[in-house]
């Protein structure tokens, strides 16, 4: 099968295509690497130059590349696939439908159908980045921002994309959740977020050794608020500072994928983020490599992937307060770390190897 990958999201392509080759099919990837990320792609994406110029010529290029035609699938990472405007998105779609067979979307990311999920007042959802447990609304200026993707062209779009792609697989819960209340039907599926085993060695050094917590801390300098890694920063050098000797702490912001990784693998816990019910790219790798995680992991999540026993993920409360107490008594009590250590390769293994998501796809892609 010619597989097209056409965006990328935190290295998520990348590593899907990586798996869909090594089961025998033909791909490219075709992305901005995720921008300062530099993820591995074969065919680049980026905005060359700046501004309107740099944006007609990526259109320009991404209407006249034969590069992009002749594929079995074609699977798409958000409805704006590209950086380029919903009309221009329109005009290169239409064109891969032309030249292509089916249209897969990916639902890894906020669009209109993850906005419309967390703002209705029937949310399933016990709590996200925009609303506390007890109701209270938090990050309201990112909420503004992020309800654009409900206004105007790009939510006419979204609806476009969403009634004109063949299927939709899903990386998380909440946006599965958010697909299956806009879609629906067979043509949608869970597939989870893919991580390459082979990859990702596990560290060699023991976890909390002389029950001294390296913590690490890699964030996105500016989606601190929605992930929760403000507060998280603020708290975690706070009790590093009160336990100097018990704990330590390395923050990153926007380095290129290779290098978080590297960095990332000094540590013994890595936080993640506070508001997701689910453990994203940035746990699933830690966990790989045998580290421990604090991050979201909510009884529904465990519920929905069918996991009855592994718990390697410590479930932080959406709260400050929460947070504080949770990693407090980590840094205080370092042998839960080594079992939660002990587990987490296991459980990435059962649920999140990329050759498993890249069979859940190939099933999604074949039914089609």
């Amino acid at each position: 099968m010619r597989i097209l990958l056409l965006g990328d999201y935190s290295n998520y392509h990348a590593c899907l295509g990586a798996a869909l080759q090594r089961l025998g099919h033909d791909v490219v990837v075709a992305s901005d690497g995720s921008r300062w990320m530099n993820t591995a792609r074969s065919f680049d994406t980026s905005r060359r130059l700046p501004g309107p110029l740099g944006g007609a010529w990526l259109y320009a290029r991404m209407l006249t590349t034969r590069a992009l035609r002749g594929f079995d699938v074609v699977q798409i990472i958000s409805p704006s696939f590209v950086t380029l405007r919903p009309a221009r998105l329109r005009a290169i779609y239409n064109r891969l439908r032309r030249h292509n067979g089916k249209i897969v979307l990916c639902a890894c990311g906020t669009d209109k159908a993850f906005m419309d999920l967390v703002c209705a007042p029937d949310c399933p959802l016990p709590y996200s980045e925009f609303r506390l447990p007890s109701g209270q609304v938090i990050n309201a200026d990112v909420l503004a921002a992020e309800s654009l993707w409900q206004q105007g062209a790009i939510a006419q779009w979204c609806e476009e994309v969403y009634d004109n792609v063949d299927g939709i697989v899903t990386a998380l819960l909440e946006y599965h959740l958010a697909m299956q209340r806009r879609v629906g039907g067979e043509s949608l599926k869970y597939v989870g977020i893919p991580i390459d085993l082979q990859a990702v060695k596990p560290i060699e050094h023991p976890i909390a050794e002389d029950d001294r917590v390296r913590i690490f801390l890699g964030r996105h300098r500016h989606r601190q608020a929605i992930k929760g890694t403000d507060i998280m920063g603020q708290v975690a050098e706070a009790l590093c500072r009160q336990f100097p000797d018990k704990a330590s702490l390395d923050i990153v912001e926007n380095v290129t994928y290779a290098e978080y990784v590297q960095r990332m693998r000094s540590a013994d816990l890595i936080l993640d983020q506070m508001y997701s019910l689910t453990p994203a790219t940035n746990a699933l790798l830690a966990m790989a490599a045998g580290q421990c995680v604090v991050s979201g992991a909510e009884q529904m999540y465990y519920d929905f992937i069918g996991e009855h026993h592994l718990r390697p993920v410590f479930n932080t409360p959406p709260t400050a307060d929460g947070f504080e107490a949770l990693l407090r008594n980590l840094i205080l009590n370092p042998a839960q770390l080594r079992h939660a250590a002990a587990i987490g390769r296991e459980f990435v293994a059962r649920h999140n190897d990329s050759d498993l998501v890249a069979r859940r796809c190939l099933d999604l892609y074949n039914s089609l």
